[in-house]
């Protein structure tokens, strides 16, 4: 007799609870690439502990992002990618926003195959457009990971190379921990002219990244198919019959599954949770860690300039954990990263490239930054405010979808949780137009 719902997620719990975890680590690596890095770093370096509110605010609206993007996985069985190609009739529209999407995904890969140079730099001596060259190879295995050992394993990867980047950006505060009331007194939202306010968008760009938008919605899709839940063998019954329209293909999802969505929806609010936890602690350490170690000493407003700084001050054995940390960043995130330019191409073009072809065409702008010489640390900033302007065409229709009941249905969003999101969405396209104006008018 085919299994009911019910009678399937006996399976899972209690003790198979942790088994549901893994999608948001994986998107939580994102949240500490090295844009990450050299934005934390150059704020603390710079102006202290100013940012530090900016920081946790950042961290908040991403957990509330990256449970939305999560659930509209879950529950339409489609990435958010995929629901707007689905959604905007319109070729010309729909090509409008997969190039914006695609330049917001190249930033990324920018940031992160540069932060890979630089650590390959720091603890070898490679030349840096080697090193890039080595980041992008290193990033096609974990890719081929993802796909021919399912999404299990790559999460598996990605949780490993998760915990050598909170030792390594974390290990320094032991030695020199912030003061307390530097912490208390950056937690008052505040800026210090233009620069700060370009710091604030960059971290922000880097906290609430929106290929991570894109992608968290694909991890979760995945990593929940029927077919990666259900042993071979088990046939769930079809949907009930006589059910309201607008509930058929999540039921349905829901049945093929043999999980509750509700059970998948709490396990994915404690996902995001330690996923967010991790990654908001790693972040405010980096930025604490400049602070309190950085901030007024000469040549820190580079990566290789903070590695120097941290050697002489704090030791080589901090230094090359910090190093360690950034290249385990640089490598972890641009697997992310591509699988999310993959995600955006499939869901509103239709369209897959091969794997190479489109790693290869991707590497090229890090490559050639890398080639012309230019400032890395300068490269990685600038690529996380690009990404902080892409972020309301992520989150605005994120937040609009699954607010509707005609895409997620009983699932969709209560009302304080679409204010929440209105509201975060209107904080980041002001903090963008101040942005903006404070830099063309020299303010």
């Amino acid at each position: 007799m085919p299994k009911t719902v019910d009678a399937i997620d006996r399976r899972h719990a209690p003790g198979r609870a942790l088994w549901l975890l893994g999608p948001a680590m994986v998107a939580g690596v994102a949240y500490l690439d090295p844009g990450n890095v050299a934005s934390n770093m150059t704020a603390g370096a710079a102006f202290g502990y100013l940012l530090v509110w900016v920081v946790v605010l950042g961290n908040v609206m991403a957990w509330l992002i990256q449970y939305l993007s999560a659930k509209l996985g879950i529950v339409t069985g489609e990435s958010l990618p995929q629901v707007l190609g689905r959604r905007i009739r319109r070729p010309w529209a729909r090509r409008a926003y997969w190039l914006q999407a695609e330049l917001v995904a190249m930033a990324t890969d920018v940031a992160e195959v540069i932060g890979g140079a630089v650590a390959l730099h720091l603890l070898f001596g490679i030349p840096l457009l080697w090193g890039g060259a080595i980041t992008g190879v290193v990033s096609m295995g974990l890719l081929l990971v993802q796909t021919r050992r399912g999404a299990r394993t790559f999460e598996t990867v990605l949780i490993g190379l998760l915990v050598v980047i909170a030792v390594g950006f974390s290990f320094g505060l032991f030695f020199a921990p912030p003061a307390p009331d530097g912490v208390i007194g950056g937690l008052l939202p505040r800026f210090e002219g233009t620069e700060s306010v370009l710091l604030a968008a960059s971290i922000l760009g880097a906290t609430i990244m929106p290929h991570a938008i894109y992608a968290h919605s694909a991890l979760a899709r995945d990593r929940f198919a029927p077919s990666a839940l259900i042993p071979s063998g088990e046939t769930p019954h079809a949907a009930s019959a006589g059910l309201p329209s607008t509930t058929d293909a999540a039921v349905s999802l829901e049945d093929a599954r043999g999980i509750s969505t509700p059970r998948l929806l709490r396990a994915t609010r404690w996902d995001v949770t330690i996923a967010l936890a991790v990654a908001g602690t790693v972040n405010l350490a980096i930025l604490l860690l400049a602070a309190a170690n950085l901030a007024g000493v000469d040549g820190t407003d580079s990566l290789e300039g903070a590695y120097a700084a941290l050697r002489d001050g704090l030791g080589p054995l901090v230094a090359t954990l910090f190093a360690v940390g950034l290249l385990a960043s640089g490598l972890a995130s641009t697997s992310v990263g591509a699988y999310a330019g993959a995600e955006i191409m499939h869901g509103l073009l239709r369209v897959r490239v091969p794997l190479l072809a489109r790693r290869l065409v991707t590497l090229l702008p890090a490559l050639g930054i890398l080639a012309l010489g230019i400032d890395p640390t300068l490269a990685l900033v600038l690529s996380q405010v690009v990404l902080s302007f892409g972020i309301p065409f992520a989150l605005v229709p994120l937040v609009a979808l699954t607010a509707r009941a005609t895409v997620l249905g009983a699932y969709r969003n209560r009302v304080a949780t679409t204010v929440a999101g209105v509201l975060a969405s209107v904080f980041l396209i002001t903090l963008n137009l101040v942005l903006l104006w404070l830099v063309f008018t020299g303010g």
